[in-house]
């Protein structure tokens, strides 16, 4: 496989082919996953550091997971209890770091952008975990990985993501990939929950949950952010479950086998009912996580090929520039 990026911050820089080519790969690392022996040497002898300045659960544990079962040496830093608490700043930290001669670094933050920086400042390949309001790309690559296993294909699918919009890195990270992938693509929501602009992302945007689950293929629902909300934007989470809560009524509006996915944590009677999100056949909500290990996995991989003396990787030019 050919993997042109130096580092993964988002999916807008990547090519269909690229996309592809991990989606393949972490196909074969489901396999694994799957097997008595979880275990691979690709990673033996490299250092992964995971960064989280964000609580997580599911991300920090996949990533840990990822790392270890293909052999990395890898290190939680609790952020926490760092020098950042002490007033040290990220670049400062990243240049700490970045003397111990780590292989990988994953980092999630709160301020977008913060990752691509911290990048500018280290050696190593650097993964982003989560950056504000940004972007989630391994999250986007688990989304497509967990669809194509379920549907057999990403083009030509409906695909309604629906709910706080306007706060999702993995709303945001969805559109650029989906997108590239050919899929018809809905926002659904209230006005005061969608991005600016929304109209402009190649999406259709639907303020009535009735009209905007017609026919879609995949229901993709999203966590009400409260922790990134900064004022009043629907009157109650009641009211919110009332127009806009997944039910197993609205989810009889969708395609016959439309499949319903959540990135987590949920909040089960606002923007899901248990009795969907538990509904056998059609919610994949655990596959995504599942499907998250693997994705991860294919990432830690492909950005150690240089390191590792692997061809197919991306080269730097005597300009400094990677092609």
């Amino acid at each position: 496989m050919t993997f042109r990026q130096r580092h993964l911050l988002g999916i807008e820089p990547l090519s269909p082919p690229e996309i592809t080519d991990l989606l393949d790969l972490a196909d074969t690392y489901v396999d694994l996953n799957r097997s008595s022996d979880k275990h691979d040497e690709v990673l033996r002898g490299l250092t992964q550091i995971n960064m989280f300045f964000e609580n997580s659960t599911r991300t920090q544990a996949s990533f840990e997971i990822a790392g270890k079962r293909l052999g990395a040496d890898v290190m939680n830093m609790g952020m926490a209890s760092s020098s950042v608490k002490k007033g040290e700043t990220l670049i400062d930290t990243a240049l700490t770091l970045n003397a111990m001669h780590p292989d990988l670094l994953v980092v999630r933050h709160p301020q977008s952008g913060a990752v691509d920086l911290l990048a500018q400042k280290v050696n190593c390949a650097v993964l982003n975990a989560g950056d504000g309001r940004h972007e989630h790309p391994t999250h986007a690559l688990l989304d497509a990985l967990t669809i194509r296993r379920a549907k057999g294909r990403l083009h030509r699918l409906t695909i309604a993501i629906c709910g706080d919009v306007a706060h999702s890195r993995v709303a945001r990270s969805n559109v650029h990939l989906l997108g590239k992938m050919e899929a018809r693509l809905r926002f659904v929501g209230p006005a005061t929950l969608m991005p600016s602009g929304a109209a402009n992302w190649g999406v259709e945007v639907y303020h009535d949950m009735r009209e905007g689950l017609k026919d879609a293929d995949v229901v993709m629902m999203l966590r009400l952010q409260n922790e990134r909300m900064d004022g009043q934007f629907i009157p109650s989470p009641r009211e919110f479950r009332h127009l806009y809560g997944l039910t197993a009524e609205r989810l009889a509006l969708a395609a016959p086998d439309a499949i319903v996915m959540h990135p987590g944590p949920m909040n089960r009677g606002v923007e899901i009912d248990s009795d969907v999100a538990d509904l056998e056949g059609r919610s994949i909500i655990t596959s995504q996580v599942e499907m998250g290990v693997a994705i991860r996995m294919a990432c830690l991989d492909v950005l150690t090929r240089k390191t590792r003396g692997i061809s197919g990787w991306a080269k730097e030019t005597s300009s400094g520039e990677w092609v």
